[in-house]
């Protein structure tokens, strides 16, 4: 059975949620996506971890079927977080644990930054911990490519999920990951210069935050730098997974939703 959608009201118009599982004695799970993607890349997962709790996720604004905010510098870490609590009370969500994806990572810490009291366990796949120089190699990567006729930005936005998969991700979710940012348009890179520009406070936060971390490392780009949070974070394990890459969500979701499960419930 399919994840359940609706709309809520947010701060720049509708966010579109997706909920799999109901409430019980443990605490729901929030679950953060990453850029240009959205709460879809966790339809398999959300499907699997919703066996014993309720499991949420919602587009950003700007992201799947959220609406945009009305310019990029109103697009940010912060705004992201702030909508995000919007649909929890919304949903009328007490205390929950967080899992963020890459961009979604550093939206968990700013939820916990914004309602301490109300996140439990900080879950996280992935730390872009990066040098000022790396910062400045990643925003020239991921600069936005702009539209023409020959399809210079969808053939390379193919092409980049292509070089990345992992063998065993079907075609039909790579797919449907290509869907994802293409549902971004003009705004499909603002997720990644608000991650960008959200980069001291996500250091101060993984050492500041008291709430119990769980740092989950898998085999993607931000591997190396993901371990340099070993050495910041109070309150926080680092999870090495060599053998989770892109698409690992959709390839082995019911042993994914099983492993995270026991870290954040531990």
């Amino acid at each position: 059975m399919p994840t359940q959608k609706s709309y809520i009201d947010g701060e720049f118009g509708q966010i579109h949620v997706r909920q799999a599982g109901s409430a019980s004695a443990h605490r729901p799970l929030f679950c953060l996506h990453q850029s240009p993607k959205n709460g879809l890349e966790f339809e398999e997962f959300m499907l699997a971890a919703g066996s014993d709790r309720l499991v949420i996720s919602a587009d950003y604004p700007g992201y799947g079927m959220s609406d945009r905010p009305p310019a990029e510098p109103d697009a940010t870490i912060q705004a992201y977080a702030r909508n995000m609590w919007t649909v929890a009370d919304a949903l009328s969500l007490e205390t929950i644990d967080l899992l963020g994806n890459h961009t979604g990572a550093k939206v968990a810490i700013e939820m916990a930054h914004q309602q301490p009291d109300r996140v439990g366990t900080i879950g996280m796949i992935s730390a872009a911990l990066l040098t000022p120089e790396e910062r400045a190699q990643f925003k020239d990567f991921f600069e936005p490519i702009p539209l023409d006729r020959e399809g210079t930005r969808q053939r390379e936005n193919w092409d980049r999920i292509v070089r990345s998969a992992d063998p065993n991700w079907p075609l039909e979710m790579m797919d449907r990951s290509f869907l994802q940012t293409c549902m971004g348009g003009e705004a499909y890179e603002w997720g990644h210069a608000a991650a960008f520009a959200y980069d001291q406070p996500f250091t101060d936060g993984l050492r500041d935050l008291p709430h119990r971390k769980v740092l989950f490392n898998p085999a993607d780009v931000l591997q190396e730098h993901t371990r340099r949070a070993e050495g910041i974070m109070t309150n926080g394990r680092l999870v090495e997974r060599p053998d989770w890459t892109f698409g690992f969500l959709d390839i082995d979701p019911e042993g994914v939703a099983a492993f995270i499960r026991k870290h954040l419930d531990a």
